[in-house]
């Protein structure tokens, strides 16, 4: 089956199983695949097509249709100004509440800006009348494409409907060829499943709450930015649920919450065990790929988001999207939460013993005991990419602090700065931990007119010359482009940098000195030294110790 034909299929089919009954098609050439996987469902009486020569009217009727109906209707059309023509429904749409789904066929990108035939910038053409705009990526033959492409049209079907009614704009880019070819073969089944959409969105009305069913096999899986946390943790407790969170989802407390998710859902016998019926999703995970595959794997995945206009997914595993849910509490038997709870105890004493083998700073070592030391009361301010990753793998459970990062965009821009105000409007004691290119890229952040306020923050600063989640990932194997242009190598005296600005300095010269450096009163910088390359080995020496201290679980 060629891409065109694979993308269309799964598109129709997926916005028939979150309920569409009318579609109203504009024919055209580069929407022939869209069209054609119409003509069929409706030929298996699947669909209501409705066909129309003139994109004005047909929109317009597409319109009338939902505006009765209450349910969202498709809009599909060819490239070009046959896009154009649809604005002024889209436009009523979006001031009447209306929902719509609009499909407007595309060029490829190749073709974008080469005065190629009927193509023009369709790109977020309907501006802010659309609720969502996105531009489906040009189909490809691999795995992975089926689960972005339900995912898709299931969060645009939602989106059109909550939190308020309108036109959603789905841009699909198709190369050819644009009709089938007689193969019927792809790399994975296009097929969704027996339950209906590929992620249901429950829609706000008052006192509306998703219920689970009783389930011991659980897991409450806490991200950035969630809310609530307290209470769901609690209820996940209620019901033996393990509580995977990461550092900054500030779950990570409690005799239910875990250290070594991170190593645990790398060890394949581990998984095999322990496959969840149920996984609750608080937050935006993102910082462990293990954790990640285990979402992807989830048989039912449930997102809670305050905001159903915006709900996570990193991974289109989302089978049900709500603000609210109810965990309930399963009586019997808790070997399941015992299984977890010995399986992370092992790992982390695995990862603890490698840890503590030497009497030299090390980056997660300074991570585990920097959180471990805090005052209650703390904050900790980390930075998006290695610390924050760090405190991930070796952070223990503890209560009494509160952990930020800058993880909506996980971006190297401006920490030292929102460290400063986060410690100057938090009441305790606040700490930072960065990295030397983020302390770097933001060295303007100590410069303090003589009547402003001073924070109560220590920063530390882990200096390994260079960007060191680079020596983490695939890109450190090409031994010869790799400092040039990954290491990104830095010669700067941050001893000197920091005292031209008049803030006291400390140096970091053995593991066992840390709660000496950070402490102290107002703000204040200590740099720990650290080797790149070394850094790598070790963490590569953290994750085998724990494989293979999990792994002897189950021999």
């Amino acid at each position: 089956m060629n891409p065109a034909t694979a993308l269309a299929t799964v598109l129709v089919d997926e916005l028939l199983r979150c309920g569409m009954t009318d579609a109203v098609l504009a024919p055209g050439s580069r929407s022939a695949p869209l069209a054609l996987a119409l003509h069929a469902a409706e030929v298996e009486g699947r669909v209501r097509l409705h066909v129309r020569i003139d994109e004005r009217s047909a929109s317009f009727l597409g319109l009338g249709l939902a505006k009765r109906s209450g349910r969202p209707v498709a809009l599909v059309c060819t490239s070009g100004t046959a896009a154009a023509n649809f604005h002024p429904a889209v436009v009523e749409a979006h001031e009447s509440g209306v929902p719509l789904v609009v499909l407007t066929a595309d060029r490829p990108p190749e073709l974008r800006d080469t005065g190629a035939n009927q193509t023009v910038d369709q790109v977020k053409l309907y501006g802010t009348a659309a609720r969502w705009s996105t531009e489906v990526g040009v189909p490809e033959n691999r795995p992975g494409m089926v689960a972005y492409w339900r995912s898709l049209v299931s969060r645009a079907w939602g989106l059109a409907q909550a939190p308020v009614p309108g036109p959603v704009h789905l841009n699909v880019a198709f190369r050819e060829p644009l009709i089938p070819d007689g193969d019927e073969s792809w790399c994975e089944p296009l097929d969704g499943d027996a339950t209906g959409a590929w992620t249901k969105v429950r829609a706000a009305t008052p006192g509306s709450v998703l219920h689970v069913p009783p389930t011991r096999r659980g897991v409450l899986v806490v991200g950035d930015g969630a809310t609530n946390v307290k209470r769901y943790v609690a209820a996940a407790s209620m019901a033996g649920w393990p509580v995977l969170s990461e550092p900054n989802g500030n779950a990570r407390y409690g005799d239910h919450a875990l250290t070594s998710h991170h190593f645990l859902l790398g060890v394949p016998e581990f998984v095999e065990r322990h496959r969840p019926e149920v996984v609750v999703t608080l937050g935006k995970p993102g910082l462990s790929r293990p954790l990640l595959a285990m979402l992807r794997r989830a048989e039912e995945h449930i997102v809670l988001s305050p905001d159903l206009s915006r709900w996570p997914d990193p991974v289109r595993s989302a089978t049900q999207v709500a603000q609210d849910v109810e965990i309930p509490v399963v009586s019997g038997d808790d070997a399941w939460l015992k299984s977890w709870r010995t399986a992370d105890l092992v790992a982390a004493a695995a990862v603890d013993r490698v840890l503590d083998e030497a009497p030299e700073v090390t980056e997660p070592r300074l991570a585990r005991d920097l959180v471990a030391g805090l005052p209650g009361g703390s904050l900790l301010f980390s930075a998006a990419s290695m610390p924050i990753r760090d405190l991930d793998q070796v952070m223990r459970p503890r209560r009494g602090i509160r952990i930020m990062a800058n993880r909506g965009a996980a971006g190297i821009d401006g920490l030292v700065s929102t460290a400063m105000g986060a410690a100057l409007a938090h009441a305790g004691r606040s700490y930072a931990l960065l990295g030397d290119l983020a302390f770097l890229h933001d060295q303007n952040g100590l410069v303090l007119g003589p009547r402003e306020r001073r924070p109560d923050l220590a920063i530390v600063v882990v200096n390994n010359r260079g960007g060191g989640i680079f020596s983490l990932l695939p890109q450190a194997a090409l031994r010869d482009p790799f400092e040039r242009v990954f290491g990104t190598p830095q010669e700067v005296d941050l001893e000197g940098l920091v005292r031209a600005h008049g803030v006291p300095y400390r140096r970091l010269e053995a593991a066992a000195d840390l709660p000496k450096a950070v402490a102290g009163e107002g703000l204040r910088v200590v740099e720990a030294r650290t080797d790149r390359e070394a850094n790598a080995v070790l963490h590569a020496e953290m994750r085998q110790a724990a494989h293979a201290a999990v792994r002897d679980l189950f021999v």
